[in-house]
């Protein structure tokens, strides 16, 4: 008893950061389903983590993103995409499965990572490796290390034209060979600048791409430039939430909870066969 004890009171903590006013609101409503690629009634749905509470929030997005990933994985359904954006941030068990079932449900799933090894830390080794080998799509910036070398070493090796030149006092003689080198060399990924990219796609048998892996740069949008320097803003439909009415579900929600264990132990105590549950103290 006082080692279940203790494993309760562990849980208690963990639960306890998770009762505030905000996550109550949001966890206890029903704006919306989480069928984003519902045919009759398709969505956006945006999350964002608050970098001081990863820890917190970061149970409550990933509860979040396992209901809505049943829910999209169907037949029959839109074309849809799942982006997570710093990804090692939340926990979502089967990643892979769902990279490797969803495609045949129209679903693009990317994943945004700062380095391959906190992928590795935070999801564990084998898994991050599945992950990594499962994606048909790479898209790099500038890493370094061990990042770099696996990046490097799947890309592959290409022929690529050598040339060397050979002076001395009576000639000069010009030597040009075909030698077997990597497409994309740890060299040049781990000294990329800000707006370059190299990666890998994957193609169709029936429209082969020339060049599956690249090296290129991010073209500037000018008309983008210029709303933005005419002071252009969109304004977003974004929906004022009262504090008070914040609050008001945060002492609806507790009295809803307190309601539901006073009924619940009013029936354990009426029932002969299960008030030996109730322990008194």
């Amino acid at each position: 008893m006082e080692q279940l004890e203790g494993q309760i009171a562990s849980a208690k903590i963990a639960l306890a950061r998770l009762s505030s006013p905000q996550l109550y609101y949001v966890l206890s409503g029903n704006d919306f389903t989480l069928d984003i690629n519902n045919p009759e009634d398709p969505k956006i749905v945006c999350m964002g983590n608050n970098p001081q509470k990863i820890q917190i929030y970061g149970a409550v997005l990933s509860l979040y993103v396992t209901r809505l990933v049943k829910q999209v994985n169907k037949k029959g359904k839109l074309k849809s995409s799942l982006v997570f954006d710093e990804f090692p941030t939340i926990y979502l068990n089967n990643m892979d499965s769902l990279i490797a079932t969803a495609r045949s449900n129209k679903v693009a799933t990317c994943l945004g990572i700062q380095d391959f090894s906190q992928l590795r830390k935070d999801y564990g080794r084998e898994q991050a490796d599945v992950i990594m080998n499962i994606t048909g799509n790479i898209i790099s910036g500038q890493v370094t290390g061990d990042t770099a070398k696996q990046l490097s070493e799947r890309f592959g090796k290409i022929m690529q034209d050598r040339e060397s030149l050979s002076i001395n006092s009576n000639d000069t003689s010009i030597s040009r060979s075909k030698q077997l080198e990597s497409a994309i060399p740890v060299s040049k990924i781990a000294a990329l600048s800000s707006g370059e990219f190299v990666g890998m796609v994957a193609d169709d048998p029936m429209n082969k791409m020339e060049l599956k892996a690249f090296h290129c740069e991010i073209l500037n949008d000018h008309e983008a430039i210029k709303k933005e320097e005419a002071g252009y803003k969109e304004i977003p439909l974004v929906r004022k939430i009262d504090p008070l009415m914040v609050q008001r579900n945060y002492a609806q929600v507790k009295q809803d909870v307190q309601e539901i264990i006073q009924s619940e132990m009013e029936r354990l105590l009426a029932d002969p066969a299960l008030s030996y549950l109730v322990i008194r103290k």
